[in-house]
């Protein structure tokens, strides 16, 4: 039996990884802060950018319960922000701090709970990655930052070699998403290559969240999944 845990799943690319994977017949818990209308899945409300917060939920049973008739088990790490967004001095700090604990922080512990939460099933784990992660670009020196500790994360797992565990981050190209919405928002001065982003828009270059949920959930579950521990969508 295949089951998965999608992170941020109640919009944007999450909602349609979520809607895609039930619609393969399986059975899906989605972690966020808030609900989906997707129905017959499991979900909880949780703010992962607090550590403390996902702390707890991990200390108790509810993943490995879940888990516990899997033989197969899926993590998708989509959950993520861009922001803060702009030159070091107009970051708020605090925003820096939130970012790194939403980013990274919590697919890290989350990939490892979930290793622990099914000892028995093949286990896949997916972070949903960015070109931003192997291109910097200015005014996004955290967003840069975070997504490149997912790319060495997966990296450090493949070379760990346990055989019943496969990690790949994966840049899934630009979608069309509040994200990208909120990306050609930004003034010039905190993000000079916006207008790159406008001309994609305007130039129909976006995958719709759905189209780029078929292909995510093609390659996780792919035989060859985790052979390469970083990966494009768009190659």
């Amino acid at each position: 039996m295949k089951k998965a845990i999608v992170t941020g799943h109640t919009r944007g690319l999450g909602a349609a990884v979520a809607a895609e994977l039930q619609a393969r017949g399986i059975a899906v818990l989605g972690l966020a802060r808030g609900r989906s209308p997707l129905a017959g899945i499991e979900q909880i409300e949780l703010d992962m950018a607090d550590p403390a917060v996902l702390q707890a939920w991990l200390a108790g049973d509810a993943l490995r319960d879940f888990l516990q008739d899997a033989g197969d088990a899926l993590l998708v790490n989509n959950a993520g922000v861009v922001t803060p967004v702009g030159p070091l001095a107009a970051q708020d700090p605090a925003e820096v701090l939130r970012a790194v604990a939403l980013n990274v922080g919590a697919p890290l512990a989350l990939a490892a709970a979930f290793v622990r939460a099914a000892p028995k099933a093949q286990r896949r784990i997916l972070h949903v990655s960015s070109g931003a992660a192997r291109n910097a670009y200015p005014g996004w020196a955290v967003y840069c930052a975070t997504k490149a500790a997912l790319d060495q994360h997966a990296r450090a797992v493949l070379l760990d070699g346990d055989v019943g565990v496969r990690a790949c981050s994966l840049a899934p190209g630009v979608i069309d998403t509040d994200m990208q919405a909120a990306i050609r928002a930004t003034p010039d001065a905190d993000f000079p290559m916006r207008e790159r982003f406008v001309a994609l828009k305007e130039g129909g270059a976006l995958d719709s969240p759905e189209a780029c949920a078929r292909k995510l959930v093609d390659y996780l579950l792919a035989p060859g999944f985790g052979s390469e521990p970083v990966d494009d969508l768009r190659s």
